[in-house]
């Protein structure tokens, strides 16, 4: 077998117990590599732009200025992975609307800090993945393809899921809907439900719009699911699966399920 990539892991913390332990943690798994620490929001800026960390441990509560501002001054699209580190779970939403792999309420321990690294290393290998595919694609479509085309990601086709410490696969054309719970996804399959850390903006933007409609702020359908669109007395509409589950439908979304019904040109 292959020996993984060392992952080079910067971590930013104002306080030195903190930044310690984060230390030894990694220091127990082979493939992390502390490349350097950092003590505020301002250091943390430009550790991040000299050091181009694969990961960054962020504390979210520092003198100065705080994770998130330190996010903002990079960039969501410029960051690193990213594990958020914080003392309040109320600061977790902002966490994930900002695009963290993960966050840590402290005090966390042994386990739930190896949970997030494995979240990380995941996030990074897929990344890896798609940007050699990507790269492959252009070379065989030469000129053929433009850059936003190029660079684009492709559509999922499967899905990682934890449950009690075990990962496993989804395939996307097995999943029937999507709710949203709180910063989580809630992925309904055959009678099962698996939650993932995951935004629905984001699993709206990845999946296959010929088979999933956002038909809600809280929810994802398959559209070969679908099975009969109600509308009550009150005007407002739902969805009825053919397993019998009922959604509701925004205003805004009904004319492009009509569409996809049939039932308007």
């Amino acid at each position: 077998m292959s020996q993984r990539k060392p992952i080079r892991v910067l971590i930013v913390d104002d306080e030195l117990l903190a930044r310690q332990r984060l230390e030894d943690l990694l220091s127990h798994i082979p493939d992390a590599e502390v490349i350097g620490t950092a003590d505020s929001g301002d250091a943390a800026i430009e550790a991040i732009r000299s050091l181009k960390p694969d990961l960054v441990f962020l504390d979210v509560q520092m003198p100065g200025r705080t994770g998130i501002e330190v996010v903002r001054a990079i960039g969501p699209a410029n960051m690193p992975a990213t594990v958020f580190v914080t003392a309040y779970d109320r600061y977790a939403v902002e966490a994930f609307d900002m695009a963290a792999v993960d966050y840590l309420v402290k005090p966390f321990d042994d386990e739930r800090f190896e949970q997030a690294f494995a979240r990380a290393r995941r996030m990074l290998e897929l990344a890896e993945v798609e940007g050699l595919s990507g790269r492959l694609l252009a070379v065989l479509q030469g000129s053929s393809v433009s850059a936003p085309e190029r660079n684009k990601k492709p559509y999922l086709e499967r899905i990682a899921v934890e449950a009690r410490g075990q990962v496993r696969v989804v395939p996307v054309d097995s999943v029937e809907y999507i709710t949203a719970s709180g910063p989580y996804a809630e992925l309904h399959v055959g009678g099962r439900t698996h939650v993932i850390r995951e935004r629905m903006q984001t699993l709206e933007e990845r999946l296959d719009p010929a088979k999933f409609l956002r038909i809600h702020r809280s929810a994802i359908v398959r559209l070969d699911q679908v099975d009969t669109l109600v509308r009550d007395p009150g005007g407002d509409y739902e969805v009825r699966l053919k397993s019998g589950v009922q959604l509701s439908v925004s205003r805004g979304r009904v004319e492009q399920l009509e569409r996809w019904m049939g039932l308007s040109s």
